[in-house]
C-alpha cells in the first residue's frame, strides 16, 4: 500500500471523526476549533510580519524561554479565549439560525436570499462582536475607547465580510455537503484573519521604525 494512500485514509479518518464529533456536539467542537484557529492566528501573525522576539530573562523559567522564542504572549492566550467564549458560540447560533430559516430551500433565489440575509443580518453583528474584544485585547479600559474602536474599523471589516462571505458562502451552496461548511469557513475565516493580521503588525513595526529613526536623528542633530 503506497504512502499517499495511509496518508489520504488517515486524514479522511480524522475528517470523519472531527464531523462526527461535530454533530454530536456542535457548540464545544467549535468553540475548541475557532479557539484553537486564533490562537494560531496570532503566533502564526507574528512570525510571519517578523514581530520581534522579547529577550526572556536569564531567571526565567526554561518553558518561558520556550514560548517567547515561539512568538506565544499574553495575546495569543486572549485570542484562544475570544475565540472560545465569544466567536464559536456567536457564530453557532446566527449561522444555526440562518440554515434553519433556509433549510429545504435550494433553489437560486433562496440562495441569493441566504447570502444577502447574511451579510446585511449576521455580519454586521459579527463585525461589532470582532471589534469590541479586539478593542479589550488589545488594551481598552472605557466603554467611550471600544466605541471609537468599533466606529474606526466597522466599514473596513463589513466590506471585508461583504466581499469574502458572498464567494465562500456560494462555493459551499454549489460544491460543498452541508456538513462541510463549518471546517470551510473557519478555514477562510483564518486565512483572513492571519493576513490582516499579519498585515496590521507589519505596519506597526513599520511605524515603530520610522518613529525610532527619526528620533535618532533629532537627538544627532542636539548633539
Amino acid at each position: 500500500m503506497s504512502t499517499a494512500v495511509v496518508k489520504s485514509r488517515g486524514t479522511h479518518s480524522l475528517l470523519a471523526a472531527y464531523l462526527a464529533q461535530l454533530a454530536t456536539h456542535p457548540l464545544r467542537t467549535k468553540a475548541i476549533t475557532v479557539g484553537t484557529l486564533c490562537f494560531l492566528q496570532e503566533v502564526l501573525a507574528s512570525h510571519l510580519a517578523g514581530v520581534p522576539m522579547r529577550k526572556p530573562l536569564w531567571i526565567d523559567p526554561w518553558y518561558k524561554h520556550l514560548l517567547l522564542r515561539a512568538k506565544v504572549d499574553s495575546k495569543a492566550f486572549k485570542m484562544a479565549i475570544y475565540g472560545f467564549l465569544v466567536s464559536a458560540p456567536l457564530g453557532h447560533f446566527l449561522v444555526g439560525w440562518l440554515q434553519k430559516a433556509f433549510v429545504g430551500r435550494t433553489g437560486t433565489s433562496a440562495k441569493v436570499a441566504q447570502i444577502i440575509a447574511s451579510n446585511l443580518l449576521i455580519a454586521p453583528v459579527q463585525a461589532t462582536v470582532y471589534l469590541a474584544s479586539m478593542a479589550v485585547i488589545n488594551g481598552a479600559k472605557s466603554l467611550d475607547e471600544i466605541k471609537k474602536t468599533v466606529r474606526g474599523g466597522f466599514m473596513t471589516v463589513l466590506r471585508v465580510s461583504w466581499v469574502s462571505s458572498p464567494l465562500s458562502m456560494a462555493f459551499a451552496q454549489n460544491f460543498l455537503p452541508p456538513d462541510l461548511w463549518v471546517p470551510f469557513f473557519n478555514l477562510v475565516s483564518f486565512s483572513i484573519g492571519t493576513y490582516f493580521n499579519t498585515r496590521v503588525k507589519s505596519l506597526k513595526l513599520a511605524a515603530e521604525r520610522k518613529k525610532a529613526a527619526e528620533e535618532g536623528k533629532g537627538k544627532a542633530k542636539d548633539q
